[in-house]
């Protein structure tokens, strides 16, 4: 008894009629006919009634089919389920990603996805969210992580985001110095009265910070701008200042304290972003579903971090 046998016993019993079954099947009806047969003889029982223009099952034709389906289901199955794996053993996925993210929810992403699937290549792009929207509108990533709501494609490209989550940007500062705050907040009004590391003026999180300041009528006092994220993680960590920063590029770092911000409090949203009209890869949705999953993992982790999926 083989696979093939069964796929056209099930075609004759869902189609009742030997010719429409080899139609369909693709297959010369006398080949269809001695598989029908040689199954009936394999299992020692007739499954079909034939009669001139109507073909009916036998008893153990009935008990047959069901089990039968079964096998087939099972046998798709495991094709697709190795024509995945034979996909990630030679796939490519080009992930785009904000600096901010690349050392939080990518590297952990990626490393989840390296571990399980070491023969895919990766490829990388840092960069912000604008330029990443235009990126995969021409096709040079295939997925991206932003955090710009506002940045849209050109005109004939769509795209879809999967909201992820949501962060707080939060105050950091050395844990080898004084606190910059008994409680567990701080105010932009007190925020104002220290030194602070800002970014370079070409990160989101640095308009969202100025932007934040002059709506209340504050001018913070910069010790240090210009500098990118891990810079300005350094130079915090040595106690040249503190700075506002989204609350995941915490993790993993024991000389970093923070304190949430309130009055008000800045947040950001960061989504998975991706061409509606291009079916992903194979290795490129198993890609999706590690930021995803990963995502979800991060946002249990801090009460700063809250899951949208």
């Amino acid at each position: 008894m083989n696979l093939e046998q069964l796929r056209g016993f099930v075609e004759v019993a869902r189609l009742g009629h030997f010719t429409r079954a080899s139609e369909h099947l693709h297959l010369a009806q006398p080949s269809l006919s001695r598989q029908i047969s040689t199954l009936e003889r394999e299992l020692g029982a007739e499954l079909f009634h034939r009669a001139r223009g109507h073909i009916a099952l036998t008893a153990a034709g009935e008990t047959l089919l069901p089990r039968a389906q079964r096998m087939l289901a099972e046998a798709d199955a495991i094709r697709e389920e190795m024509g995945e794996l034979a996909g990630l053993r030679r796939g490519r996925v080009r992930l785009g990603a904000p600096p901010t993210l690349c050392i939080s929810l990518v590297a952990e992403a990626l490393s989840f996805f390296h571990d399980a699937y070491p023969d895919v290549d990766l490829h990388l792009t840092e960069s912000g969210s604008r330029l990443l929207v235009e990126q995969l509108a021409v096709g040079a990533v295939d997925i991206a992580l932003v955090t710009q709501s506002d940045a849209t494609p050109p005109a004939g490209v769509s795209l879809t985001h999967v909201p992820l989550l949501t962060e707080e940007l939060v105050v950091v500062s050395s844990d080898a110095s004084p606190p910059v705050t008994h409680g567990p907040s701080i105010s932009l009004d007190h925020l104002a009265t220290l030194p602070l590391i800002a970014f370079d003026e070409s990160y989101e999180l640095r308009a969202t910070m100025d932007a934040a300041f002059r709506a209340a009528g504050l001018t913070p006092k910069l010790a240090l701008e210009g500098a990118e994220m891990d810079a300005v993680l350094r130079f915090v960590e040595r106690g040249v200042g503190v700075a506002v920063v989204p609350a995941m590029v915490l993790f993993d770092r024991p000389l970093l304290r923070s304190a949430r911000l309130s009055h008000p409090a800045m947040t950001r949203t960061v989504s998975l972003a991706h061409r509606s009209d291009v079916t992903p890869a194979v290795a490129v949705a198993a890609m999706r579903r590690a930021i995803v999953s990963t995502a979800a993992a991060v946002a249990e982790r801090d009460p700063a971090i809250t899951s949208l999926l």
